[in-house]
């Protein structure tokens, strides 16, 4: 097996070698986070994704999420690399897949949230001290572009139902955006089905032995 993978080794169902990866707690991008936040950092998932899509041994990748979101660059890394693997994808969200979670759950080839899971879906927003100059809006304007850009490609949702996710101001307190439920977000396209983690694997048995 890869050396680059041998901390997570696959899953051995006996008749398919499943990778599992699991994307908790906050994105971690180029700013390191407390010690005790549970993170995803995305310097170790990148090669990760790399050296399983090379692997011999692995022939799936199941993709577990329960993130409050994060890092919206360090995200979008993540959600690029899985949807440009050749490998069967399946992504399956737990909890939440809030905010930046959103494009690395869709990023798979088949989605699936659980019932009682939720979605964030916001404005791209940033904490700390910013420069009050037209050119920091449209900084903001071109991350939200890039974000929603994905998100369309890699769902079914119609052109223009996520950016109206992000504006609404009547579902979150004091907030802009949308929390979405399991239901909704199957309705709506943004996620595949709602399903567990039998449903994911079924799903990803199934896409494996449709490429083999």
């Amino acid at each position: 097996m890869d050396e680059n993978i041998k901390s997570t080794e696959p899953l051995d169902t006996g008749k398919h070698s499943i990778h599992a990866l699991t994307v908790i707690g906050q994105i971690e991008g180029h700013r390191s986070l407390p010690s005790d936040d549970k993170t995803t950092k995305y310097e170790h998932v990148i090669p990760q994704l790399a050296a399983i899509e090379e692997s011999g041994d692995i022939d799936g990748l199941l993709i577990m999420l329960n993130t409050i979101g994060g890092d919206v660059e360090a995200g979008l890394a993540i959600a690029e690399l899985i949807a440009g693997m050749k490998k069967p994808t399946v992504s399956l969200v737990l909890g939440g897949g809030h905010s930046i979670g959103v494009p690395i759950a869709v990023a798979a080839k088949h989605s699936f949230i659980a019932p009682s899971a939720a979605m964030t879906v916001h404005p791209v927003r940033m904490s700390g001290t910013v420069m009050g100059i037209p050119q920091t809006w449209h900084y903001f304007q071109l991350v939200q572009d890039r974000v929603i850009s994905f998100v369309e490609r890699n769902s079914r949702i119609m052109p223009g139902r996520y950016l109206e996710l992000m504006m609404r101001h009547d579902r979150i307190p004091n907030e802009l955006g949308s929390l979405v439920s399991g239901e909704e977000a199957v309705e709506m396209g943004l996620i595949d089905d709602l399903g567990s983690l039998s449903d994911a694997l079924e799903k990803l048995h199934r896409m494996i032995d449709g490429e083999k």
